[in-house]
């Protein structure tokens, strides 16, 4: 939703919390890092975060939290993978 030529929780609300902020600038960093050292290979187009950088953002989110990531067991894998669309 749009306010005031805006992203609503922003014009209307206080925003996001520094707990999600802080992972939303590490994605943008590490991101725009990553397009820069693979720039000669890239064409010019929209690119979709590599899952590599996603899964290394949430790590270090969760290790900052004193929390570890779990490995997920195959039933999970299987589970997570049988989704077309949606949740």
């Amino acid at each position: 939703m749009i306010g005031e030529g805006r992203l609503v929780n922003l014009a209307t609300a206080e925003g996001h919390p520094a707990s999600v902020m802080d992972m939303s600038f590490a994605n943008q960093a590490l991101s725009a890092e990553y397009l820069v050292k693979h720039a000669k290979g890239l064409k010019p187009q929209v690119y979709v975060v590599p899952e590599d950088l996603d899964k290394e953002i949430a790590k270090m989110k969760l290790e900052s939290m004193g929390h570890k990531l779990d490995k997920l067991t195959p039933e999970q894998e299987h589970y997570l993978a049988s989704w077309q669309e949606g949740t």
